[in-house]
């Protein structure tokens, strides 16, 4: 236990995605375990730590504001020390450390398990900056508190990203793809599924060429078979499935394993032959589409998320149209679209036709007017169907619960409504009768029988 850390009060801030998340409670398990307490309150707060992201502009903003909010937390002496670490840490030390000289440490993605030793010293003034080589192998020994819920959790199998797609600035910040072992992984989900977890999704910048690296071929598949012999699961979810890496294998045991959401996220980010080539992406339009029909055809209840990029630099009317008409083809049950951020350092940055911002925004909300029409009428096709849900929480002052389906990742897709007068739980699985839809979410009332 550290000697500066007794009974002193954390403000911790983790933004940025899924995979960010995990880092954070990572950080918040080492930091419990040298005698730091947590709390949401400011003025309570004797330090703040802001775990950040850069991946595109809104994000980067959005962990810039955050850090100067905290910043004059420490400025008006309401918090004593202020830590930065995560993606913009690690690209823009200088750049924190020389406008923002409240920060006292910057730790870099790396070198998260020196966060304690870190926040010691700046306690006592001393604080150094830290960074270790993105080559490091990722860290998996240290205890997580969940900030989940405790009903679901996500599990990331590796660190960095070998695709170097030419918008992206992943690699720099994150390095080159290293899978976590499959032991510690198991033991890992054991550990979660005993302290009560009952969903676990997979998360990686690249889920589908697991173990490549360290066992010389794709290990998914073999990992996802047995996290399912993990007697607490009940739901295992898989994120981030590049297209091109989508094997019979994977297919196959999903088809098998009935612990297995019927569930892919696959961003193919455009449609265009040659916006594509320029992202520096390893499919065209045609392999798309079959890999899209081949998992409708294999798995026939299969739910496919998407992401998409709008405004590519270089990107014409009609690269435009072939996508709306890729997305009007295919259907996707679940889309998002992000308009072009331009990332310095990245090739696609430096590349001619940047494509006007109200150009990309207009070509995103027409994108999503097409996808909200496909997935309102795939809402309302849900009416009268037997599904099960997970329960996240009940309506305040309703006998109206929120659920999930196996169709819906957390915070990016819908809701399920349910109508019962039964006491239920938080992770309770119930099979649930589909009555109605409004919009993205549906509405069910309880069957008699619980699903466990």
């Amino acid at each position: 236990m550290g000697i500066y850390s007794m009974e002193k009060k954390v403000l911790f801030q983790s933004l940025g995605c899924d995979k960010n998340l995990v880092d954070s409670e990572r950080m918040l398990g080492m930091l419990a375990e040298n005698g730091y307490c947590f709390t949401d309150d400011e003025n309570e707060a004797d330090a703040a730590v802001v775990n950040t992201c850069c991946f595109i502009g809104d994000a980067k903003e959005e962990s810039v504001n955050t850090i100067l909010e905290m910043a004059e937390l420490k400025k008006s002496g309401q918090v004593k020390v202020l830590i930065v670490t995560g993606c913009l840490a690690q690209r823009y030390q200088e750049e924190i450390r020389k406008e923002i000289e409240e920060v006292d440490a910057v730790i870099g993605t790396s070198a998260i398990e020196e966060l304690p030793k870190v926040l010691d010293a700046a306690f006592v003034g001393k604080a150094e900056d830290c960074y270790h080589s993105l080559d490091e192998k990722p860290l998996t020994d240290k205890k997580r508190i969940l900030t989940t819920g405790g009903h679901f959790a996500y599990l990331k199998i590796a660190e960095g990203c070998d695709k170097h797609c030419t918008y992206c600035i992943i690699p720099k910040v994150r390095g080159s793809y290293r899978s976590v072992p499959m032991e510690s992984l198991l033991q890992e989900a054991q550990t979660l599924s005993d302290q009560g977890v009952k969903e676990l999704i997979l998360v990686a910048q690249e889920t589908t060429v697991y173990g490549q690296d360290i066992y010389g071929h794709k290990a998914l598949p073999e990992l996802l078979e047995k996290l399912c012999r993990i007697e607490g699961l009940v739901w295992i979810r898989i994120l981030y499935c590049y297209p091109e890496e989508i094997d019979d294998a994977l297919i196959q045991v999903m088809r098998k394993e009935e612990k297995i959401c019927h569930y892919l996220d696959i961003p193919v980010q455009h449609a265009s032959d040659s916006v594509l080539k320029r992202m520096g992406r390893r499919t065209d339009r045609q392999e798309l589409t079959e890999i899209v029909n081949k998992l409708r055809q294999e798995i026939s209840d299969i739910c496919l998320r998407t992401t998409l990029i709008a405004g590519f630099p270089g990107e014409t009317e009609r690269d435009f149209e072939t996508l709306l008409d890729f997305v009007d083809e295919m259907a996707f049950d679940r889309l998002g679209v992000f308009p072009y951020s331009q990332e310095e350092d990245t090739p696609a940055a430096d590349m001619p036709d940047q494509v006007p911002d109200e150009v990309k925004q207009a070509r995103c909300d027409e994108l999503m007017s097409l996808q909200r029409e496909i997935a309102f009428e795939a809402a309302e096709a849900m009416e009268g169907r037997l599904v099960m849900a997970m329960i996240e929480g009940r309506v305040a002052d309703e006998d109206v619960y929120v659920a999930r389906t196996y169709k819906d990742a957390p915070d990016v897709d819908g809701y399920l409504f349910v109508q019962t007068d039964r006491e239920l739980m938080t992770g309770d699985f119930v099979r649930v009768r589909i009555t109605g839809s409004h919009e993205y979410d549906l509405m069910g009332e309880l069957e008699d029988e619980s699903a466990e």
